[in-house]
Formats: structure tokens, sequence, C-alpha cells
């Protein structure tokens, strides 16, 4: 009776942040169109204040994607394109002396903003890279001795050019490790590519769009996601799969402890979506490749046949069973 009791409770938060994230997806499908599983896991990374890493061939709407986003919660943008002269202060802020009033005075970077594009983040130095990872992991920055927190909430939404590597600097691990995410968005198929070129004649949808909900409610909205009951049967479930990829004859390295609390909130994110306050093992399932498959390193003899770390991930969760009494 306890059990049904909280879950009447927690009904109505699940209700409110699966309309919020309706309306904020509804809005940037008139922008981006055709990609509604990739909208949904990035709300469901944007529920969780985590970090998403966009890896995708030029042309297909990255940077219009995290414009869209942004009008549509209404929240401060700012796009941050990577070079390999970028420095860190560039990125961060810099303190400059003020004559006048014979001081120092800060000068905040672009990571003072709300939702942050760091466009072609594998262009940028490792020395730069690693100014976000402060920001990422502790939503501040320090400069100068001086530890100043960023405005919340703080979204970075980074992309790279999986074709191109002449000129760049691949993530490492740590930094990996730090995205709640990696996705893709992909080529359209026939029919939405036909219809995208109906909506770009005259005034470009991103022109169109206004404010859909408010943006400032996301950290509220996190801490509700916590309200979402995990079985432990789907706990477990979690577990297993990040053992799997530990032990996986074909991985280096498996998923660390980050990536079971990333599936892990993941999964309530996607349940809260869905109007449900509990977590299903497909909740689990539908995002265990976007959430692991960029935490695991691939045997080198492994990738030349032609493996890769999300198609291990999806034969992991095929021969992972749910319970243990399965084994």
């Amino acid at each position: 009776m306890v059990t049904v009791t909280n879950r009447i409770q927690v009904s109505y938060p699940m209700k409110e942040i699966q309309e919020f994230a309706q309306q904020v997806i509804e809005n940037v499908e008139k922008v981006i169109i055709g990609k509604r599983e990739a909208l949904d896991m990035l709300m469901a990374a944007l529920l969780c204040e985590g970090h998403v890493l966009l890896e995708d061939v030029p042309g297909t709407g990255k940077t219009m994607l995290a414009r869209a986003l942004s009008i549509s919660l209404g929240v401060a943008f700012k796009r941050l394109q990577c070079t390999p002269d970028l420095l860190p202060n560039d990125v961060t802020g810099v303190s400059i002396f003020d004559q006048q009033e014979q001081a120092f005075t800060f000068i905040p970077g672009p990571a003072f903003t709300h939702i942050l594009l760091a466009d072609e983040i594998n262009r940028a130095t490792p020395r730069t890279q690693s100014a976000l990872l402060e920001a990422m992991g502790e939503r501040q920055v320090t400069v100068d001795g001086v530890t100043r927190p960023l405005p919340q909430p703080f979204f970075l939404l980074a992309t790279q050019n999986p074709i191109e590597y002449e000129g760049t600097f691949p993530l490492p691990e740590a930094q990996l490790d730090r995205f709640f995410m990696k996705l893709s968005l992909g080529y359209l198929d026939e029919a939405a590519e036909s219809q995208m070129l109906v909506n770009l004649g005259g005034v470009h949808p991103i022109e169109t769009i206004s404010q859909a909900v408010d943006g400032r409610l996301l950290p509220q909205l996190a801490q509700k996601i916590w309200l979402v009951h995990v079985d432990d049967t789907v706990r477990d479930y979690i577990i297993r799969l990040v053992f799997a990829t530990r032990g996986h004859k074909d991985l280096i390295l498996g998923a660390s402890p980050r990536g079971s609390h990333a599936l892990y909130r993941a999964s309530q994110a996607a349940a809260a979506l869905r109007g449900r306050d509990y977590v299903l093992p497909d909740d689990v399932k539908s995002l265990a490749t976007a959430v692991l498959g960029h935490r695991c390193i691939i045997h080198p003899e492994s990738a030349l046949r032609g493996r890769t770390a999300p198609q291990l991930i999806a034969d992991i969760v095929a021969e992972t069973p749910l319970d243990i009494g399965e084994l």
C-alpha cells in the first residue's frame, strides 16, 4: 500500500515534466524535422543536467538544433567555434587591468551562459579542451585562482565531425566520460528531406519560433527526476550491463561508475518523459548505446574487424538477461 501511495504522489510531477519536454520538442521540431528519437534523448540529458556530444557529418543541423533549443527554453546561448589557436581564457574568461579603477576586472568568457555550443570541439587543443572539464563537472570555472559559478542551468552541447581527422585532437577518455550522452542526428529520409526544402523556402524556421517554456525551471525538474522509482531488478540489470562492458573480450576499457550513474539517471528521465513514475527495462535498453558507447575503448584488433563500440553495446544488451534467474 505504501508503494501505491508514493506513486500517486509523484504522478503529478511526472506529468509536469512530460508536458514541459513535449512543448520544447514540438517547438524544436519546427526547425529540426524527422529526428524525434534524438530529441527525446537530448531532453532526457537536459533533465538530468548532463552534457551531450553530438557527432555527425557537416550539414545535418547540429548548430540549428542548439539554437532552436535555446530559443524554446528562453535561455542565453553562445556559440564557441573551436580552432587550434583557441586558448583556455577564450573559453572561461580573462582578467584585465582597469587603469581608471587601478584594479583587475574579470571579463566573462563564452562559458558564462546557459547553453554553450562548442562547435568542432576536437579542433581545439587538449589544453583548451581541458578548460571545459571544471565547467562540465562542477558548473564553475577557476581563473587566476578565483572560482566563479556558472549560470544555472548550464548545458554544454559539443559537436565533432567523425569523418575528418586532419588537424584534430581527439578527446581524451577522461573528458569523453564527462559527457552524459553521445548522439548523432544522421541524414534525413527522402520524405523528411523533401519537407525540409519546403520549410526552408522563404524565411528560415529558426527565425519564426519563439520561447515555449521557462528554461529556468530545469534545475527544479531535474530534482523531481529522482522521484522516479527504479526497482531493484532494473537497478541490478543496469549494473550487469555495465559490468559486461568491463569484461568483454573486444573492449580494452568498459564503462565507468559514472556511466552506471548516467544510465540510471537517464532511465529515470526517459520514464518521466513517457509520463511514468517507474522505470521499465525497455527504458534502459533504449539508452544503453547513447550513454555507454562513448565510455568504452575497443581493442585495435576488433576495430580492424569492423567492430564498433555501439555495436558491442547493442550485443551486450541483447545477451544480458533482465533477471539473474535467467542466467
